[in-house]
Formats: C-alpha cells, structure tokens, sequence
C-alpha cells in the first residue's frame, strides 16, 4: 500500500484528498497528504500537500505548498485518440531542495507551463506520444509486459531533452496518475 484517495462531495471542481491510510481520508486528519484540485472542464490539476490554504483563517501549521501539475490538451474535434498531457513538478538542487520558489501568490507552476516562463525552477514532462500500430489497428506504447490492457489512460513520462527515458509509467505517480482517471469535458 502506498496513498489512498477519495474524491470530495459536492465541490465545484474536481477535488481529491490523499492520504496515507485507506481507511481515513479525511482533511483532518493526522494521516492527510494533500490533495489534488482540477479546473472545472477538467483540463489542469494542482498537486497541494498538506498545508493551509493561503489566509484562511484559523489556519494553523504552515501554507500550502505546490508540489506539481497536470495539464490536458484541450480536444476540440472530439477526434478519438491519444491524450496529450503535461506534468511539472519543481526541480531539486544537488541536496534535494526545491528549486521552484514562487515570484508572487499568483505565480504558480500551472502558469509557468502555461506561458513557457520561469522553467529553469522545474521539471517539465509530457506524454510520449504512442505510435500506430497497423495490425492491432490502434496505438500503442511498449510498456515490457507492465499493461496488459489498451487504455487511453496509460501514458509514459518524458522530458524534451530526452524523450527515450521514461521518467514515469502509468502508475508511479499517485497524484498525475490519479489526474489521468477523472472526467475531462474538453477531452474525451
């Protein structure tokens, strides 16, 4: 066992709590991660730990930090194919800290992705694109036996500069895995 999510009731937007115990998902609770948050058409997603919202009042410990995004390409045809996603987490120096350090409350790493600036913080990866394969007369991405079944949520991790090695497969990331499950309007 690794995280547990639940996605919360009633909310305007897509809003997930993970946690580190599958029996206790709740806010409050000592076993609360963070949680990931989507944009209402289900396009961009912000990965959050377990800290306050900013200004909230009575907020007690320390403000929310940023720990990554998701972003899906916007499918206007509705064309039937391969999505094309884009991950960010912040960068870490050569002890292990965090590179991203955010300019403004409004800076964030879905801007930064968005408008191409301030990546030099970050690392950004996207989905290598899957290849068609006539005989199964679908694509397809060469997983060495890890799927076994053909979905459009499978998706493997690389970055610009080198797109042969995978960084992530489907799988081994709870919060951009778990990005990948939930309803995209302007997606599917």
């Amino acid at each position: 066992f690794l995280l547990a999510a639940r996605k919360r009731k009633k909310q305007t937007t897509s809003n997930y709590i993970i946690s580190l115990d599958y029996e206790d998902l709740g806010r409050d609770s000592e076993k609360f991660f963070g949680k990931l948050r989507a944009n209402f058409v289900g396009t961009d997603f912000t990965i959050f730990d377990d800290g306050d919202k900013p200004g909230q009042r009575g907020a007690a410990g320390h403000t929310r930090e940023e720990l990554g995004c998701v972003t899906y390409q916007y499918n206007v045809l509705g064309t039937r194919g391969p999505r094309k996603m884009t991950a960010c987490i912040p960068a870490v120096d050569a002890s292990g800290r965090s590179m991203y350090r955010p300019r403004s409350e409004s800076d964030s790493l879905l801007d930064r992705v968005k408008n191409d600036k301030g990546l030099e913080e970050v690392l950004v990866m996207f989905n290598k694109p899957p290849r068609w394969n006539e005989e199964l007369n679908a694509y397809c991405l060469n997983f060495n036996g890890r799927v076994t079944e053909a979905s459009v949520k499978n998706f493997q991790l690389v970055t610009e500069d080198n797109q042969g090695y995978v960084l992530l497969q489907f799988g081994k990331a709870f919060a951009i895995c778990l990005s990948s499950f939930d309803n995209k309007l302007a997606c599917e």
